[in-house]
């Protein structure tokens, strides 16, 4: 069964010496020997969650259990007061001091760090991630990196928070973690849209609620991925289904306290309604983004926005005057330490805008001015300095030019006639070499044809030959097992027959199909379980589901996937529905990005506990194994209730 771990999931207790108040869903509770984390294994708490914890903080003797949670107090902390936050976490620190306690020191500083990037303290921030990369366990890291992707990002330098979030997803998919699955595809999908990549982002966005829905947890990073996918649907113009995420992500803050997101949410919201020109509702949403922004003290990036937002809907209802002055607030609000370039262009393009509205264009010029720097910043830096030189350069011509101008003009006319009588003198001469290439290739051609229609029928032949004799061994084996009483002989006879069969039906495909070195897998997986259920005579009870689409793979790995499914299904039928039991099994093969296969086999049967692939003699385990590591593959099994096998293949596609 896959586990979600992260840092930091809070830690609670389900018992308790001291008694504390009972909640909307249950009751938050530490004890110095049992606990729960929450957002890790529940999500059953209201906003007086922190509070609850943080009275209960003082009665845990268990170094352990209280380092736990005065992580996650701090962690969580910061979605509503950053200033509080810090006070937990370096009272953390400065308790484990001299303790030599290198992964709780480390751990405390990446929650240290979700705080400041709150503050756009970056600078300080990217330091501390750094200092705690080299303590931390490895299940940390997801998160490290994330919040360090999060300082990349901020300062505009999107194709580094790219890597980042990409070095947390494989890191997430090696310790199996779903919840830093998701959020490595959340982070990326956010990437893509700020780079108006919307559809990439949307697609990212959508896969990483899959992986937070199978944790069945609704915490921060879950509200915000569904703020994110609304806002790629709104960059598309699917404005309802951009409204219901939005909706979602609300009820996930309000029911939590995540003020940070609610912010967020309501500066989309109203960046919607001013697409429809709700302008009212638009305003309204405005005001609900500077509410929740000023519960968070010391959060001036939320503020900003969220005034800007204000602004830009005074700016489409004519108030230029009140647009201006929400506007310039935005812009006090971002220091001179500001890291976030990206919505700092934004605003000053807005500001701008108004200005222009307003009818004071030397203003407006000078902002515009300023947006189009910071926007260079983020979009095209490199760009930008090419651009530089390239100016200097022409300047620099633009003097000798005048001088030069008459010569080189009569230098180039001479020069194009030359080239023009060259050209003609080469075009009669390729024209003569191209004609008699043709006639040569045309000669050429018919032989090649020949000759491939000749190893073309060469070709079926050896296969329809390999068929024939696959066949004659298999009718040996049933020849054999005749003379055989014991059942367990007799299957091992049947399984034998199968397999060599599952070899001949690729023979088979290929002098019977178009392709000489390729099949096509979903009727080959077809054909060959219908024989399978045919040899054990189950086709009245046992259905078998082939949900994939049509797939071409080479012969070379057709036959190691015929054969493991040959096995699994074979094993199934054996073991699974016992009883004369109906079912049904399911086989589906996929390519990925045209790097890597997925092959899935799975029955509705009785299931098995234990850790074996399969049942049986062990021959069919082991050869599955060999098969798996022919093919650069993995295999994983899961219990759900009957039986599935998920294998990830990265042979040479």
């Amino acid at each position: 069964m896959i586990k979600s771990q992260r840092l930091p999931g809070i830690c609670l207790g389900i018992t308790l010496w001291i008694a504390l108040p009972i909640i909307s869903w249950t009751q938050i509770v530490l004890t110095n020997s049992e606990y729960q984390r929450i957002f890790v294994d529940t999500d059953r708490f209201d906003t007086s969650y922190l509070s609850q914890l943080e009275h209960a903080l003082d009665s845990i003797e268990s170094p352990e259990i209280r380092y736990n949670a005065l992580n996650d107090l701090s962690y969580y902390w910061h979605t509503r007061s950053t200033t509080r936050s810090l006070e937990l976490i370096n009272s953390a620190l400065q308790e484990i001091q001299g303790q030599h306690l290198p992964i709780w020191d480390g751990r405390f500083k990446i929650t240290k760090a979700a705080a400041l990037l709150r503050m756009e303290r970056l600078a300080e921030a990217s330091r501390i991630l750094h200092d705690a990369e080299s303590k931390v366990a490895k299940e940390d890291l997801p998160l490290l990196y994330t919040q360090l992707g999060y300082v990349h990002e901020r300062r505009g330098q999107l194709d580094s928070a790219l890597l980042l979030a990409h070095k947390a997803l494989k890191i997430g998919e090696e310790l199996q973690d779903l919840h830093a699955i998701g959020v490595a595809y959340s982070d990326l999908g956010n990437l893509f849209w700020k780079q108006e990549k919307n559809a990439k982002g949307l697609e990212y966005g959508l896969r990483s609620l899959t992986f937070f829905e199978k944790t069945g947890i609704q915490d921060l990073d879950y509200g915000f991925t569904l703020y994110m996918v609304g806002n790629c649907y709104l960059a598309m113009d699917s404005l309802e289904h951009a409204q219901n995420y939005y909706q979602r992500s609300i009820e996930n803050g309000e029911r939590y306290g995540f003020y940070n997101n609610l912010s967020d949410v309501y500066i989309s919201l109203a960046e919607l309604y001013m697409k429809t020109a709700n302008l009212d509702d638009a305003y309204e949403a405005s005001e609900k983004a500077i509410h929740f922004a000023g519960l968070l003290d010391n959060n001036g990036f939320m503020e900003m926005r969220s005034w800007l937002a204000k602004g830009q809907v005074e700016f489409l209802e004519g108030k230029y005057g009140k647009a201006i002055n929400s506007i310039t607030t935005s812009i006090k609000i971002a220091t001179q330490d500001f890291g976030d370039a990206y919505f700092l262009s934004l605003t000053y393009k807005m500001l701008a805008e108004s200005y222009a509205g307003a009818g004071k264009f030397s203003e407006a010029y000078r902002a515009l001015e300023k947006y189009d720097s910071l926007n260079a910043i983020v979009f095209n830096a490199e760009a930008d300095e090419r651009i530089s030189l390239l100016q200097t350069e022409y300047e620099v011509s633009q003097k000798e030019s005048t001088i030069a101008l008459q010569d080189a003009q009569l230098k180039q006319q001479k020069k194009i006639q030359a080239l023009f009588f060259i050209i003609a003198l080469l075009a009669i001469l390729i024209s003569a070499v191209l004609f008699r290439s043709h006639k040569i290739n045309q000669q050429k051609n018919k032989l090649l044809t020949r000759q491939n229609e000749e190893k073309a029928f060469l070709l079926k032949e050896i296969h329809h030959r390999v068929k024939n004799n696959l066949e004659t061994v298999s009718s040996l084996l049933a020849l054999q097992s005749a003379h055989y009483n014991d059942p367990k002989m007799m299957d091992a006879m049947v399984e034998s027959q199968n397999r060599v069969h599952s070899m001949s039906i690729i023979h088979q495909r290929l002098y019977q199909g178009q392709h000489l070195a390729s099949i096509e897998m979903r009727d080959y997986f077809k054909n060959l379980s219908s024989h399978i259920l045919d040899s054990f005579g189950v086709e009245d009870r046992i259905n078998l589901d082939c949900e994939m689409e049509e797939l071409e793979l080479d012969v070379d790995i057709a036959i190691p996937l015929g054969l493991i499914v040959n096995e699994l299904v074979t094993n199934a039928l054996k073991y699974a529905f016992p009883n004369a039991n109906t079912g049904t099994i399911k086989v589906a093969l996929q390519k990925k990005d045209k790097k890597y296969l997925t092959l899935s086999v799975e029955d509705n049967g009785i299931g098995s506990a234990g850790d074996h692939a399969i049942q049986g003699t062990g021959f069919g385990s082991q050869l599955i194994e060999l098969l798996t590591v022919q093919l650069n593959g993995t295999v994983q099994r899961i219990n759900k209730p009957g039986t599935a096998f998920l294998f990830k293949f990265e042979p040479s596609l």
